[in-house]
């Protein structure tokens, strides 16, 4: 899970930077975006993709991420937004802000998937499947969705109908039920497809 820390490391960059962000499939919510700051202190903790974890593993890894980590930042896009520019440039855009968030200055970013950000004057590599390959990537992930679960718990109180504590957003079959029954809330996307429906 280090190789491509060690792989910088030898190349001489110093702030290694992971990013990777939860958000791009539900009907509703923000996209959240992570980046955190390499340290060998994340090695040896379990950190995990954060789709292979139990939510209950996710929060413990990360406060130790928190704790581990020089730096973390984290970042989004709301759903206003979302529908403006795509969840593509959506997802892309929250990673940057995550980036640029950091106190400390990156050297290099290593990024989930096969896109670097745009207007970054930082050496990137893009890595798909990056969470299962790079510590500080998965890192990210683990951060990006429990703050996301985070906020979707707190709407789930303002909006309890669509019952997002259990889905977070997801188009579950609940989900889309409450959608068809109650229409979409001011936090669901409105670019999005709700039972084949625009």
């Amino acid at each position: 899970m280090d190789n491509l820390e060690r792989e910088a490391l030898s190349k001489g960059f110093k702030n290694i930077i992971g990013v990777d962000e939860a958000g791009r499939g539900p009907l509703a919510g923000p996209v959240v975006s992570a980046a955190v700051v390499f340290s060998p202190d994340l090695l040896g903790l379990g950190i995990r993709d954060s789709k292979k974890l139990t939510a209950v593993k996710r929060e413990l890894l990360s406060k130790l991420i928190y704790k581990s980590s020089p730096c973390v930042s984290v970042a989004t896009c709301w759903p206003e937004e979302v529908d403006e520019i795509n969840i593509h440039n959506a997802a892309l855009i929250s990673m940057r802000r995550a980036v640029l968030a950091l106190s400390i200055k990156p050297d290099i970013v290593l990024i989930d998937g096969k896109f670097t950000l745009k207007d970054m004057d930082v050496e990137q590599k893009a890595v798909i499947g990056g969470d299962n390959k790079s510590v500080t990537i998965a890192a990210a992930s683990i951060i990006a969705k429990t703050t996301r679960d985070t906020i979707m718990r707190a709407y789930h109180i303002i909006y309890p109908a669509y019952n997002f504590e259990r889905n977070k957003g997801y188009p579950t079959k609940e989900h889309v039920a409450a959608l068809n029954l109650s229409g979409p809330s001011p936090i669901h996307r409105r670019s999005f497809s709700y039972s084949g429906k625009k």
